[in-house]
């Protein structure tokens, strides 16, 4: 069995243009996270909080993964992918060598919510060309809990209580596994991914139980030991959490705002590139 072996709480913070976000992420963590950077949460039904959105920006040398609860966002890139992700879907883009975009709401008020996670690459995928992918949410993967319970998933291969379960996305080095857990109270769910890789369990709504849970709270990521099973039990309100599992990278992180890569030279010559419009 997976034990809790660290809390981490969500920071207050802003991005894009004025967008009020909580984020998990920092220097002093990427070793924890690994292969995972980032994790960000937007939830309001204040229009002030959101409607800047993410005007046209660079990345180069990680995956950004957009998965929307409620409300929409419009996404745009320089290879000319448009689309909406709408409740329940996912927009999975590779930025490799180099990528263009912009991520804007789709609406001008009530409740927003959702989340945009970064995963890192490794070395020798860095500069390989940008991708895109949209994922509808008919697309994601269900499994309907027996007491009424709900285990989507968005990435990655497992069982659920025995039940073996495949996302919609193909298999990834990185080995990613991302799932949407929502669990009634008292509710347990058993879970089971390559037992060497990170886990890690983000608390979005309500808590999680004492004991393997950890009392995991709202708006705090758990960090579990390996192990064949993690398991999670929903607290006295019930528990809707992401879940997320990867192979670690175990190499050199240089960040420097919307570069990673793995020397402060590469980093340099991703804005020199940028500079000179030669990112993309």
């Amino acid at each position: 069995m997976r034990k809790l072996i660290r809390k981490i709480d969500a920071v207050a913070a802003n991005d894009g243009d004025g967008v009020k976000i909580h984020r998990i992420a920092g220097r002093q963590i990427n070793s924890v996270l690994d292969p995972f950077l980032m994790v960000d949460e937007i939830n309001s039904d204040d229009a002030a909080d959101y409607i800047g959105g993410f005007p046209e920006h660079p990345h180069r040398g990680f995956e950004t993964i957009t998965y929307m609860k409620t409300g929409r966002m419009r996404h745009r890139d320089h290879m000319g992918n448009e689309g909406v992700i709408e409740a329940g879907g996912v927009q999975w883009m590779t930025a490799g060598k180099g990528v263009l975009h912009s991520e804007m709401p789709e609406q001008s008020n009530g409740l927003l919510h959702g989340f945009q996670i970064w995963l890192n690459l490794p070395a020798n995928e860095k500069m390989k060309p940008a991708a895109y992918r949209d994922i509808q949410s008919e697309s994601v993967t269900e499994l309907n809990l027996k007491q009424g319970g709900l285990v989507r998933v968005v990435a990655g291969s497992l069982k659920v209580d025995g039940v073996e379960l495949i996302g919609p996305l193909p298999p990834l080095s990185t080995e990613p596994v991302m799932l949407d857990v929502v669990l009634n109270s008292t509710e347990s769910v058993e879970l089971e991914f390559n037992q060497q890789n990170t886990a890690l369990v983000y608390v979005y709504g309500g808590n999680l139980s004492e004991g393997s849970s950890g009392g995991l709270k709202s708006r705090q990521m758990g960090v579990f030991s390996n192990g064949d099973v993690l398991k999670l039990q929903g607290g006295g309100e019930g528990a809707k959490v992401l879940v997320f599992s990867g192979k670690a990278l175990n190499e050199p992180i240089v960040q420097y705002g919307p570069f990673v890569m793995n020397t402060v030279e590469e980093v340099e010559q991703a804005f020199q590139d940028y500079r000179q419009n030669k990112l993309v």
